[in-house]
Parts: C-alpha cells; structure tokens; sequence
C-alpha cells in the first residue's frame, strides 16, 4: 500500500500549482482516494473567468473553498473526468450557487450488488454537455480539450490545457497509485489503449485527482504499461501451473498485500482475465479461469 504523507495536508487551501492552475484539495482521504480528491481552477488568477476541474464530493466546505479559489471570476465550465462519487457530486451543487454549465463525461451509473474497491457512481450527475474526443471549452487565456481515456471508466476524459501543455488526468493515471480497472465498465483492453494513446501526446505535466504533479509523464505512463503486462504475463504463468478461481491468484501476485486491498487486487485480476478471454488466451468455466 503506498505510503500517504504525514498531515497536515492542505486541505481547503487553494495552491497555485502552475501560472493558470490553483489546486483544493477535498476532505475525503482513504486508502483509495490517497489524502483526498484534488480540484483544479484553470484560468488566470486575475482574470474574468476560469474552469472548476473535478470539483468532487458534495462536501459544504469544500465547495466553500472552491468557491474562495474562483475568487470572484465566472465560471465558464464544471468539468468532471467522470462519475465516480470523489469526482462529479459537487458539480450539482456548485452550478446552483454559480450558474455555471456542466460540461465533460457522459452521465454513467453502475448498479451493483458486488462490494467495490473504489467509489460508486454518482446518480446525480446530470451534464449540461457532454465533451466528445478533441472538443475544446475556452476562456480569457486558457483552453481545455478533451482526451477520451476509457479504461478505469468507460466515460473517462482527460482535459488538455494548451497554453501550458498540462494534461488534467482524473483517474486515468496518478503519480502515487496505479487506476483501479473494475468490470464490468472498467476494461482493461481500452485502459491499456488510453495509455498508449497518452504515450504518443507530448504533454509536459500531468495533474491527477489524486497525488502531486507528475513531471515526467512519459516516463511513468511507460513504467505503468511495463507494469500491467508483468501483472498479465503473472496471471498467464500460474494459469500454465493450473486452472484456479480469481482469489487464488492474489497470494500469489500481490505478497503482503494490505487486507483492505484485497478486492481491488480481485477485482484487477478479473479485468486482465477478461481482457484474455476476449483475446483467445483465457477462458472460464464457473468460477474457474483456465488457459486456452
């Protein structure tokens, strides 16, 4: 489990991360949203107008302390990455004090009876207008455009800041943790896509929902495809051994993995399996996987 850093955090304090970019971190920390979901104000801190960047939970003084970064400006769009419950629930509310449009993901709810590793999906989300791959919003000195990245969802967006060549990455890929890939909508065949497809952009830096800047974006994004083929060479090695039910992969994978991270590893596993399966490399029979 990766270490999350001593507090104090710098929750609810708006941090100028880059000329046209202030950071506010919101109050939900845990083992999956790191110390919490990072909202960005993208626009000139002087300027008319700005873009609120995955304003995140439905938290009073979170959107207080949004509201306290815009420091007056108009707010030319609420823009969500996608519709898990640290991203998009604060859109709503925010838009009702603001007036602002919400603009980015296409709505998505997953109904599950299966516990998750990760936030469910926001049933409020309700955009005004639905980003495709390469649209732009624009303001006073700034331009946002769009990047589908599914994999973690299949309605994720990165957005691109032009001016700065600074890419917003949600979910997709963060500097201190691995994206979580849970079927049925997560799938790792179109995760592993996106991050090829990020490998051939030429961003400079990469502001996650979770976690510090990362400044060598190349570099990490090879290092997390590198990472996901040696989990998914792993998984065909021990199906080579024998057939085996998803849990009996993770003693196997995951050495003194924390308890609480269990079914995120189940879950992972699954994706790759899936992800075989529709390759021809893996099939299952009940609950048990077995190579073809």
């Amino acid at each position: 489990m990766p270490k999350i850093p001593p507090k104090p955090w710098p929750t609810g304090k708006a941090e100028l991360v880059e000329p046209l970019v202030a950071r506010v971190l919101a109050p939900n920390p845990s083992p999956y949203t790191f110390t919490g979901t990072q909202t960005y104000v993208v626009g000139e801190e002087h300027g008319p107008d700005c873009a609120v960047i995955d304003p995140g939970p439905n938290e009073g003084n979170h959107i207080d302390a949004i509201e306290a970064a815009i420091a007056g400006r108009k707010i030319i769009a609420i823009m969500c990455t996608h519709t898990h419950r640290d991203h998009s629930p604060a859109a709503a509310p925010l838009a009702e004090r603001t007036g602002a449009p919400i603009v980015g993901c296409a709505p998505l709810v997953l109904k599950s009876d299966h516990p998750r590793a990760d936030e469910a999906f926001d049933e409020t989300y309700a955009p005004d207008r639905v980003l495709e791959d390469g649209e732009q919003m624009r303001g006073t000195g700034w331009t946002l455009t769009a990047v589908a990245t599914p994999g973690h969802t299949s309605n994720h967006l990165c957005f691109a800041l032009e001016e700065s060549g600074a890419l917003f990455t949600g979910d997709h890929v963060m500097g201190w943790s691995t994206s979580v890939v849970i079927p049925p909508d997560g799938d790792m065949g179109d995760y592993m896509a996106s991050l090829e497809k990020l490998m051939a952009r030429d961003d400079q830096t990469y502001h996650s929902a979770h976690g510090e800047a990362i400044t060598k974006p190349k570099q990490l994004v090879r290092g997390m495809i590198g990472h996901r083929r040696q989990r998914e060479n792993q998984i065909l090695r021990l199906l080579g051994e024998r057939a085996r039910p998803v849990e009996e992969f993770i003693p196997e994978m995951y050495k003194g993995l924390d308890e609480r991270l269990i079914p995120a590893a189940e879950l992972s596993v699954t994706a790759h399996l899936i992800d075989l399966d529709r390759r021809g490399m893996a099939t299952a029979e009940g609950e048990v996987w077995r190579a073809v």
